[in-house]
Parts: C-alpha cells; structure tokens; sequence
C-alpha cells in the first residue's frame, strides 16, 4: 500500500481510540471542562451505562458563539497558546482533543451560553460532521450530549461491557472527580434514577462530609488528616492501618487537583506504611499532592492519567516522609474495637505526648533488648487516670495483659506490643551507628539469587555488616553468608534474605536500603519479644505499658496486626444490658 495522507475523519477517529477508550472517558473528559469553566454545579445524566446517552450540564462561564464551531475541531483549546504555557498548565484540559474525538465516534450537540450573550447557541456533529451552528434556549454555562457512543465504530463497540459495569466505571470516574473538586455540586442520574447527589462543600467540615459520601463514613471515622505545608504540599486523609482493604480500589492520588495513577506516588505511599501494614492488605487514602506546575509534566498520557516530576526523587521522599510523620505522629495509633460492641468503630485519637528517646543498647548486650525495663505502677506520678493505656490489673492466658484505664478496660497482646517497642528501639540503634552482636557460621550458607540481585546486595554490604551480617560472593548466581545477628543464628536465613531481595528490588527512591535492613530488624524484634506463656509480674506489665506510650507507631505490630483494643465502659454496660 503506497503512502497516503489519512482522511481527518480517520484521524479523529485514531485519536477517539486513544482518548475516549470507554463510556467513563467521556464523562471524564466532559466534567474536566466544566471545571475547567468555574462550573459550581454539574448535571449528569447516562443512559444504558453511558452507550446511550452522556448529558453533562454546567454553570461555567459558557462559550461564545463565534468559538463554538472551534470547540469542536481538533487542537483548538482556551488553555494554552505557547510551549511555555503546556510546560506549566494548571487546567484539566489543554489538548483540545476531547470534543472532536467524542464527535467522531458519536452523536454529539453542543448547547452554550455565555453570561453576556442574549441567547444561547448549538452545534451537532455526527461522526465527524458538523452542522452550522444555531441559535437556541438555554441559560448561562454549557450543556453537552453525547448520543449512540460508537455507533459508526462497532468494532470498538463490541469491547463495551455490560451496563451495569459501564455505568460502574462512569460512577468511580465520577466520584474521583468529585473529591478533587469538593466546592462543585454534583447530581447524577442513570436511566432517570438519583443515584448520586453532593452539596457543594464549603469548608473544612463540608470537604470531611464529601470525603465521607464517597468513601464510606467509615473511612472518615478511621482515618488522619494529612497537612504537609512547604514548596511541596500534601493534603488529605490518611486511613489508619487497622482501616487496610483486601485492594486497592480506596486509594485516591491527585496532583494539583487532578487524579492520577502513579506509581512513584504509589510506591512513596506503601514505604509510608510498610511499618504498620498487614501483610497483603492495601491502604486506604485520599491525597492531593500541590507543587509549582512546571515541576510536573501533564502531558506524559493520551488520557492524562500519569504525570512526570522534574525531580522524582525529591517528590517520592517527600510524600514518603509526611505519611510516616502522620502515622508516627498517631503514637499508639488505634486498637480495633471488638466488632460485636461495635458495629461502626471510631478511631481512637490518644495523645501521648514527645516520645522519650530509645535506649541506648551496646554492643555486647545487643540480646538483653528482650528484657523489660521494669517500673513500679505508681511511679512517674498520677497513677491509671492519666496513662492512657490505663494500669495493669492481670495476665490473661499467657496472651494478652487486661488493664484499667479511665474510659475502662485496655487489652494488650504482649507479644505485639513489645514487638513494636523492639522494633523501635533496634531502628533508632541502627540510625545511630550501633550495631548487633553476629555470630560466625561454621559452615557458609549459600543463597541462590541473579546476578544483578548479588551486585546490588554486596552494594549495600557496609550497611548490612552494621546488621551482623558477612556477605560476599560464592560463584555466578551464589551469594554466601558467613555471619548472621547472633539472634539469628537458628532462623531462616535464607528466606530472609529472599525478602531483603524482595525489598530491594521493589522499592524506590533513598529508602530502598532502608527497607531491607527494617526486615532485617524487624525480624530480630519478633524473636526477642515476649513470647506466649511467658508469665510477667505487674511491675514488667506496667513497664510495657508505658513504653507503647512512649513508642512511636505502637498501635501496631510490625507486621500491621493491632497491638491493643479498648472496651468503654457503655461498651461494657451494653454487654451486661445496664441500665435497661
């Protein structure tokens, strides 16, 4: 076939395949331009899961009549006019390609009018086709149909699911939307049934009540707000851990407003975690990442979805570090309540204070850190009613340490919690340059691992000697261990190593050695906490008591499993039907 020039049918077309990829993309792009036009409140109405009809109806600023016509030709846009203006856009909108990619594969009518004009205008265009603009009724802002989507496309037709999953997409597309933009009043309906309908929101407690629509009052019940302020700035809520899903699906990014999936972002977020997550659960949160718009690219996606940062590694350690800080900042975090007590848990917000500093452990006695610092109950002044975790009363099947508080019983999984402490305290040992006791193997153990695996452990080998590890290299694809953590010395190290590995080739950015070396410690805190059946006096009970208060992140395990639950006392007099 020789060479030919494409027909501008076909290349809106070719653009329509990159651009409206389904029903949902429509939506998306047409509630991009309305608030791109000021819009305070946006109508929406689908039809058959968007196949037959996408209505979308703003009071925006509306566009002339004599801009109409250009609205729907390709690369004609209000949002940019130089190469210096795409390098720093602030608009969701920019391409000018949405209009004429949705006119080439549907029936589209554009109705507008600016709050200047006497009457407003419309434009049709059919696959591609436009008609003469006409005069028409309607008031200020722009309305928009999109009729029969692919009806001259029946191939990209057949790729459209079901109704019902169609409109289950235009609906997430929708909410996404709305949570980036919580000021704008939206309405849905689908087939002339309300399925959706939020007040603008107009200060803080409006945001937190659109938060709540969209992702469950729940999640607003346990979560934390985030307000990271400097030249970069990160705002929403954080869910806690106890709060973690199964997916993926409560995760909300947007940058300067808009939504996005990136996985830098992502990746920043999991290490902002790692200490505090079940292991194959998800976060849930909703974040808006603000920085100058020329240090982020838009325009790296058909759809606009991904984004390139000028400096991603300064961005990653940002959004890493103000997670931490706000899950560390929770102290002893929130235990869950027992369901049956609860059916709706609220997060517990305690404040302990400035946490005292982790001891000190030297070298040679890096293995008596299992030990509890013991305290008598009553000293450091005030007795239970002014320790949050309360005061120790008893010992429940070698398990679980029951104590008093003023709001009324706290139940403590021993284990978990001192777990926690160690865990801490090994951490801030090793920032400082301590290091562990290591135990010389008779025998090397050798770790089958790729080349490139190897390379970038023995990178990283002064790190790991701080550890209490010797490593180097045994033969092509053989890494040999010749020292381990003297509390090591009988674990799995092989499959520890597996998950250092792991850890080094998934994460991103200056932590990634972090990470594995946190494994690394984390491991050592499991073996040396308390373990069950393990008989404490009240005096050791008091003592970890008030080191979980002392203890940044102690309402969790390092493994993410809640380290303590709190019964109130309405908790306890709906149990024993008190007071009916």
């Amino acid at each position: 076939m020789p060479i030919r020039l494409l027909s501008a049918t076909l290349i809106d077309q070719i653009a329509a395949g990159e651009v409206i990829e389904r029903p949902a993309s429509v939506v998306k792009e047409l509630i991009e331009n309305a608030l791109d036009a000021g819009a305070r409140r946006i109508d929406i109405d689908i039809e058959q899961g968007g196949l037959g009809l996408v209505r979308v109806r703003d009071d925006g600023l509306g566009i002339a009549a004599t801009e109409l016509p250009l609205a729907v030709q390709r690369h004609a846009t209000s949002k940019i006019a130089t190469l210096e203006d795409l390098e720093s856009v602030a608009s969701l909108g920019f391409r000018g390609e949405a209009l004429p990619s949705i006119g080439s594969v549907a029936r589209l009518r554009v109705c507008s009018r600016t709050a200047a004009a006497e009457a407003a205008t419309e434009l049709r265009v059919e696959g591609g086709v436009a008609t003469p603009p006409q005069p028409a009724a309607h008031p200020s802002g722009t309305t928009i149909e999109v009729r029969e989507l692919f009806f001259n496309v029946p191939a990209r037709r057949k790729f459209v699911r079901t109704e019902a999953t169609e409109f289950g997409h235009i609906a997430r597309t929708i909410e996404r939307l709305a949570l980036a933009a919580p000021a704008v009043a939206f309405r849905v309906r689908h087939n002339g049934r309300q399925t959706l309908d939020l007040a603008a929101a107009e200060d803080a407690t409006g945001r937190a009540e659109r938060v709540a629509r969209v992702l469950g009052a729940e999640f607003l019940a346990r979560s934390l707000p985030v307000a990271q302020e400097g030249a970069l700035q990160l705002r929403g809520w954080l869910g806690l851990p106890t709060a973690a899903r199964a997916n993926s699906d409560g995760q909300f990014w947007y940058v300067n407003g808009r939504p996005v999936r990136d996985r830098l972002l992502g990746n920043a977020a999991r290490l902002g975690y790692r200490d505090v997550l079940y292991h194959g659960r998800h976060p849930a949160y909703v974040l808006d990442l603000r920085l100058d718009p020329r240090l982020v690219d838009v325009n790296a996606h058909p759809a606009k979805l991904e984004v390139r940062f000028r400096d991603s590694r300064a961005v990653h350690d940002f959004v890493f570090r103000a997670i931490e800080r706000t899950l560390a900042a929770n102290v002893a975090g929130t235990g869950p309540p027992a369901a049956a007590l609860a059916p709706a848990p609220q997060a517990q917000r305690l404040d302990f204070g400035t946490p005292q500093a982790a001891p000190d452990w030297s070298r040679g006695a890096f293995a008596a850190a299992a030990a509890l610092q013991v305290r008598e109950p009553g000293a450091g002044g005030g007795g239970g009613d002014e320790r949050p975790l309360g005061t120790p009363l008893a010992q429940l099947h070698g398990l679980f340490v029951l104590a008093q508080n003023r709001s009324g019983l706290v139940l403590v999984d021993m284990h978990a919690a001192h777990e926690r402490v160690l865990y801490e305290t090994f951490k801030a040992q090793h920032a400082a340059g301590g290091e562990p006791a290591a135990q010389r193997l008779l025998e090397p153990i050798a770790v089958a691992a790729a080349e490139h695996e190897i390379d970038t452990l023995l990178a990283a080998g002064a790190d790991f000697a701080r550890l209490g590890f010797e490593l180097e290299r045994l033969a092509p694809g053989q890494l040999a261990v010749r020292a381990v953590p003297a509390m090591l010395a009988t674990a799995d190290v092989t499959a520890l190593l597996r998950e250092v590995l792991h850890d080094l080739a998934e994460d991103r950015g200056s932590h990634h050695l972090d990470g594995a070396a946190h494994r690394v410690l984390g491991t050592l805190a499991c073996r040396s906490a308390i373990h069950a059946h393990r008989r404490l006096t009240l005096p050791e009970m008091d003592a970890l008591l008030r080191q979980m208060e002392t203890t940044e992140r102690s309402g969790q395990c390092n493994h993410g499993r809640p380290t303590w639950t709190e019964l109130s006392l309405p908790d306890l007099d709906r149990l024993f039907l008190r007071g009916r």
